[in-house]
């Protein structure tokens, strides 16, 4: 963005300097209508031809990477744009992974739970069982202990 305005700039001044120096030459010499160079000496006409081939050539040389700077410009616009649909469309696929994420940890948080309780059962049924289990045997414990 400098180069171009930097560019316009130069430009900008060029025409100015021709401009200036157009006036000047209106100034100092009246010229005729029918005939704009008839009063000037050949010598000045030469270098002012010169000097306008110049500036003509200047011009040129700025348009042309005024015009190199606005397709650099261009070029870097559009490999912005598409890395910007590239990151929404992976913005997109990691709201829907966040999405189904949250769901996924409550159904296995389900999961997890239902299976505990069925353990907590499975404790609890071995857990009467070996109750039934010590008191078949108390009194078979009990009457060896009389015993010896």
């Amino acid at each position: 963005m400098q180069d171009i305005t930097e560019l316009e700039r130069r430009i900008t001044a060029a025409l100015e300097r021709i401009g200036r120096g157009v006036e000047s030459l209106s100034a100092a010499v009246p010229m005729p209508s029918d005939n704009p160079t008839a009063m000037l000496p050949e010598s000045d006409f030469a270098a002012l031809s010169e000097k306008l081939d110049e500036e003509r050539m200047l011009n040129a040389q700025l348009q042309e990477r005024l015009r190199a700077v606005h397709l650099k410009d261009e070029a870097e616009k559009a490999a912005l744009t598409a890395q910007i649909a590239a990151l929404t469309a992976e913005l997109s696929e990691l709201r829907d992974l966040a999405e189904n994420s949250v769901i996924e940890p409550e159904y296995i948080n389900q999961s997890l739970q239902s299976e505990l309780d069925a353990l907590r059962a499975a404790r609890a049924s071995e857990a009467e069982e070996l109750s039934e289990i010590i008191a078949a045997l108390n009194p078979l414990i009990e009457e060896a202990a009389a015993n010896a």
